[in-house]
């Protein structure tokens, strides 16, 4: 049975204006401000640990870096990855072909404060320099718990 062209026509602009009625909504990347960085010694229950690398267990010192994150829009952002660059006191990176530090899983409209976990291997001198530092999140929750 062959369906007369008026209604395939008309079935057509009604999926047409469905799918603009009932799309959800973008879920956009957020650029965020990084700004204040410094750093300090872990607290004692957090100190310990170790850094691994191709099977190869090393020592490690621990360290909070702290800042401030500006988040300009309106709307909250989730699942914020940190980027960034950390070197020693003799310039050499910290962490080799990563950027990628951590995360924020939320960050509210305006100015918040963060906290970042890091190791970094007692070979390598301080004072550390914090170079390049943004972070990039949703508009929504991406990732499930």
């Amino acid at each position: 049975m062959r369906m007369p062209s008026l209604t395939v026509i008309f079935l057509s602009c009604v999926i047409g204006i469905l799918s603009w009625v009932v799309t959800p909504p973008a879920i956009a990347l957020t650029q965020i401000k990084l700004s204040n960085l410094s750093y300090k010694e872990c607290p004692a229950e957090l100190a310990q640990g170790a850094v691994t690398s191709g099977g190869t267990t090393m020592a490690a010192n621990c360290f909070i870096v702290t800042g401030k994150a500006e988040n300009a829009t309106n709307k909250t952002v989730y699942d914020a990855d940190i980027f960034g660059r950390i070197y020693d006191a003799n310039s050499n990176s910290i962490m080799e072909n990563r950027t990628r530090l951590g995360s924020i899983d939320e960050i509210p409209p305006g100015s918040s404060d963060f906290e970042l976990r890091i190791s970094v291997p007692v070979n390598q001198p301080t004072p550390l320099k914090l170079k390049q530092f943004k972070a990039a999140g949703f508009s929504a929750q991406v990732r499930r718990k």
